[in-house]
C-alpha cells in the first residue's frame, strides 16, 4: 500500500473520529465529505470494481454502451457475411470514418455548450470548393491553399459565434442560415459544370491516397502503434510522479503497466490487421492525432475547463469570472475550422470538389457520431473520443449493410434508431445522476 494512500486514509479516519467524539451529526456529515473516488485505490483492483458498480448505479455509463454496441454490431454482421471482419473491410472502415469524424470533433465542442451547429456540412463543402478554386483556377500552391481554406473555415465559425454570443441570435437559426448561405456560395463557385477535379498531389494526395510514413510500407503502422504505447507509458509515469510530489492519490505502477499492456495489444493487433490490407492511411493518423491534441486541450487546459463550465451552467460560469461570449465565439470557430479540415478530407478521397460535397446526410452523421459516442445533447458532459466511437458505430453499420446489399433507406433507419437509443441512454443517465444527488 502506498504512503500517500495511507496518509489519505488516516486523515479521513481521524476527521471522522474527531467529529464523532464531539457530535454524531457532525460525524455523519464528515463521512459524506470524503469522496469515495479518492480512496478507491485503497482496495486495489477490487476497489475499481466497486467504483464501477457505483458509477453504473448512478447513471455514469461512459463509453460502455458504445463499446457493447460495437461488439454486437461485429457479431451480427460477421454472422451474416464473413468478410465483415476481414482486413480489407476493417481498412475501409478506418479510412472512410476520418472525414466525417473531423466534423464530429468540432461538433463535440459545440455540444458541450448545449448548442448545435447545422452549418458544418456546408462549410466542409465550401472548403473543398475554395481549395479547388485556389489550386486549379488560380494556380496557388497546394499547402498555402490548405492554410487559407482552414482559416476561412475558422472565420466562418467565428462569425456564427459572434451572431450567437454578441447579437443574441439562437445558434440554431444562425447556423441554419449558414447551412443555406454557404451551400449557395459553394454552388456559385462551382459554376455550371458542378465539379472541379483536383490534381492528386500535395495535400490531396496526403489526405486521400497516401499511407502513414511511406506509401506501401508496413513500417508506418507499427511505428504509430509504438508511439502511442510509449506516449501513454511516459504520460502516465509523469503524472504518477507529479501526483506523488503533490501528496494526492495516484495510479499504482501495476495499474499503469496493465493499461499500457492493454493498449499495446490493441494497437499492434490493429496495425497487423491494417497492414494485411492497405496499411494505415494518413487521414486516419491525422484524425487520431487531432483527437489526442483536442482531448488534451479539453481535459488539461484552463480553456477546456471553461468550455465545460459554460456548458454546465452559464450563469455560474459568469459569476466565476469566465468570459462566456469569448468561449462561445471560439467554440464555433473551432467547429468551423474542423469542418474545413473535414472538407479537405472529402476532397482528398474524391480528388475533386463537387455539388455533393458536404451534402446529403453528412451533417446528420456528424451530429449522430458525437451523440452516439457519448457527448450529451444537454451540454457540460462528453469527451472528444466520442467522435471516434460514434464514427466507428456509424461506419460499421454502413459498411456491414453494404456487404449485405441493403438499401440506403435501411441504413438511415438503423442509424436513426441507434441515435435515438443513444439520446435515450443519455436522458436516463442524467435522471439517474440527479436521483443519486450527482446531477
Amino acid at each position: 500500500m502506498s504512503d500517500t494512500s495511507d496518509t489519505v486514509k488516516k486523515d479521513a479516519v481521524a476527521t471522522a473520529n474527531a467529529a464523532s467524539a464531539e457530535d454524531p451529526t457532525a460525524a455523519a456529515a464528515s463521512a459524506t465529505v470524503v469522496d469515495p473516488r479518492l480512496l478507491v485505490r485503497e482496495e486495489g483492483y477490487k476497489g475499481y470494481i466497486t467504483e464501477f458498480k457505483r458509477k453504473v448505479k448512478g447513471g455514469e455509463l461512459g463509453s460502455l454502451p458504445v463499446v457493447a454496441g460495437l461488439i454486437v454490431i461485429g457479431i451480427i454482421f460477421q454472422a451474416q457475411n464473413s468478410r465483415f471482419l476481414s482486413a480489407d473491410n476493417l481498412s475501409n472502415i478506418s479510412y472512410y470514418l476520418s472525414a466525417t469524424g473531423m466534423l464530429a470533433i468540432g461538433l463535440v465542442f459545440v455540444l458541450l455548450l448545449g448548442e448545435i451547429d447545422l452549418s458544418v456540412g456546408s462549410v466542409s463543402g465550401l472548403a473543398s470548393t475554395l481549395f479547388a478554386v485556389f489550386v486549379v483556377n488560380h494556380g496557388m500552391n497546394g499547402w498555402l491553399a490548405l492554410v487559407l481554406t482552414i482559416i476561412t473555415g475558422i472565420g466562418i465559425g467565428a462569425l456564427h459565434g459572434f451572431f450567437f454570443a454578441r447579437i443574441g441570435v439562437p445558434a440554431f437559426v444562425v447556423t441554419l442560415a449558414g447551412f443555406l448561405g454557404w451551400n449557395g456560395l459553394m454552388l456559385w463557385l462551382l459554376g455550371s459544370s458542378g465539379t472541379i477535379n483536383i490534381p492528386d498531389q500535395g495535400p490531396v494526395h496526403l489526405l486521400g491516397q497516401g499511407s502513414f510514413f511511406m506509401d506501401q510500407s508496413i513500417a508506418g503502422a507499427y511505428i504509430l502503434a509504438a508511439l502511442g504505447v510509449a506516449s501513454l507509458a511516459y504520460g502516465s509515469l509523469v503524472e504518477q510522479r507529479r501526483r506523488k510530489a503533490a501528496g494526492v492519490p495516484f495510479r499504482p505502477t501495476s495499474e499503469i503497466g496493465l493499461r499500457v499492456g492493454l493498449l499495446a495489444v490493441a494497437a499492434f493487433v490493429t496495425a497487423y490487421v491494417l497492414n494485411s490490407s492497405a496499411g494505415v492511411s494518413n487521414s486516419l493518423v491525422i484524425f487520431l492525432a487531432s483527437l489526442v491534441i483536442v482531448d488534451f486541450v479539453l481535459r488539461r487546459t484552463p480553456y477546456g475547463r471553461k468550455v465545460f463550465a459554460v456548458g454546465g451552467g452559464i450563469e455560474a460560469a459568469r459569476r466565476a469570472g469566465i468570459n462566456v461570449s469569448m468561449i462561445r465565439i471560439t467554440v464555433f470557430a473551432i467547429s468551423g475550422g474542423f469542418a474545413a479540415v473535414g472538407g479537405m478530407f472529402f476532397a482528398g478521397q474524391t480528388q475533386s470538389a463537387t455539388l455533393n460535397a458536404g451534402g446529403g446526410n453528412t451533417l446528420m452523421l456528424a451530429i449522430a457520431a458525437a451523440v452516439i459516442g457519448g457527448t450529451s445533447l444537454f451540454g457540460g458532459r462528453g469527451t472528444v473520443w466520442s467522435a471516434l466511437l460514434g464514427m466507428l458505430v456509424i461506419q460499421s453499420i454502413q459498411t456491414g449493410l453494404d456487404l449485405l446489399n441493403m438499401n440506403t433507406s435501411i441504413q438511415y433507419m438503423i442509424t436513426g434508431g441507434v441515435l435515438l437509443g443513444a439520446v435515450v441512454i443519455d436522458s436516463v443517465s442524467r435522471k439517474s445522476q440527479k436521483a443519486s444527488g450527482r446531477g
